[in-house]
């Protein structure tokens, strides 16, 4: 069987009054105004160029050299970036929900708080169809599913398709890749730290040399993986990481403890819960676990809504995509804890009064909060002194004197103290 023919592709110079020119009859297109036109800038050349902040969901960059664009923000929702050289460029905060990425180069490119919910990163070839040689191979980029050095820090890439992709050192620090599919993907030397992989079909990957310090590897399929020298410290998988609650009585004694506190001691006996891994009680649904002490225990994927932990010991837990709506963590200790991707909204977390001009403030010094959820949670006097809130949502949150005092503070939202 012949070879298919490759041809070279010779790409137009676009300009920036061109570009802003075509995303305005597009703009036209979405309002359903006169005037519109699906943006389509196939084999163009758009390097240096500015699109951040635009409106390109459904565009077609299919070939488009877009290499060192600046993109960030921009909604690229269904787009067909097929092929594309996307080389250095800034993608942050933006919009690739069901993008199509195939064969896409992302070498060095900036994704840092993307979301790219379903996009498909596999490897792609572009051919055309040839009357006398059946395909014509379109080749104007020779990296095929090509991610090397690419940023993708706190990016969403659930049920993302990444099978075979190239992304050696490649940062997914704290990525949401619930169900990605990365078969036979090639994360030589990757920084997976905190990354959420549950679920995620890692099967003939390559880690070798990967740092997966902390990620959660609950569900994934591992088989013929290859983690040859990489840092597994703090993994979670499906094997409990302490003492497990369904080998001990945990849900008798948190029921005990939970009517010491009702019964103000009068009946039931507190209980200690550090380094525990209560995983498989799934719920702890409105408990009153006051002055709970839960230090380093892992509560990952809880359902903890309307819990009461006032004044709990909670340092260095794993509070990691928790249900935490309503709870009552006034004054809780939860320093170094990992709140990550946790649903705090309208909880509970300003000062525990014990006693006349005596409030205990919830501490979450050096806490990781990265992702969560705190729309309109009550952190009056809260101590967040050098935790991580990188994309963190406050809206509507009461920040009347929050400290927040070296904190990381990237892509936050609503957080509006000095």
């Amino acid at each position: 069987m012949a070879e298919p023919a490759t041809q070279v592709i010779h790409h137009r110079r676009l300009t920036q009054a061109e570009i802003d020119g075509i995303c305005l009859r597009h703009d036209r297109l979405w309002s359903s105004r006169m005037g519109g036109a699906r943006a389509v800038f196939t084999w163009k050349d758009l390097q240096g160029l500015n699109l951040s902040g635009r409106n390109l969901c459904d565009a077609d960059f299919t070939g488009a050299i877009l290499a060192d664009c600046n993109m960030s923000g921009a909604r690229l929702d269904n787009a067909n970036l097929f092929g594309a050289d996307l080389q250095n460029t800034n993608l942050r905060d933006a919009s690739l929900r069901r993008a199509d990425l195939r064969g896409a180069c992302l070498r060095g490119a900036d994704l840092s708080g993307a979301d790219l919910f379903e996009a498909d990163l596999r490897e792609g070839t572009i051919a055309a169809a040839d009357r006398e040689k059946g395909l014509r191979i379109l080749e104007p980029v020779e990296r095929a599913a090509n991610a090397q050095g690419a940023v993708l820090a706190g990016a969403n890439l659930e049920r993302s398709r990444m099978s075979g992709v190239i992304a050696l050192k490649a940062d997914f620090t704290d990525a949401i890749l619930k169900d990605a599919k990365l078969v036979r993907a090639n994360l030589k030397q990757a920084n997976m730290s905190g990354a959420n992989m549950s679920g995620c079909d890692l099967s003939g990957a390559d880690l070798s040399g990967a740092d997966l310090t902390d990620c959660v590897l609950i569900g994934a399929k591992t088989y013929s993986w290859n983690v040859q020298n990489a840092n597994m410290a703090g993994v979670l998988t499906d094997k409990a990481a302490g003492k497990d609650a369904s080998e001990l009585p945990f849900d008798e004694m948190l029921r005990s403890h939970a009517l010491w506190c009702e019964t103000g001691g009068r009946s039931g006996t507190p209980s200690i819960f550090d380094g525990a891994d209560l995983r498989s009680l799934k719920s702890i649904n409105g408990l009153n676990l006051t002055a709970l002490s839960a230090k380093n225990a892992v509560f990952y994927g809880l359902d903890m809504a309307g819990v009461q932990l006032q004044g709990a010991r909670l340092e260095g837990a794993d509070l990691r995509a928790c249900n935490l709506r309503r709870a009552d963590l006034r004054g809780a200790r939860l320093g170094g804890a990992r709140l990550s991707g946790a649903d705090l909204r309208d909880a509970q977390m300003g000062p525990l009064v014990i006693a006349p001009n005596r409030p205990m403030p919830c501490d979450l010094t050096r806490a990781a909060l990265k992702n969560a959820d705190l729309a309109r949670a009550d952190l009056r006097q809260a101590i967040m002194a050098y935790a991580d809130l990188s994309r963190a949502n406050f809206t509507g949150a009461i920040l009347k004197g929050v400290d927040v005092t070296g904190a990381t503070r990237d892509g936050v939202r609503g957080l509006d103290v000095l």
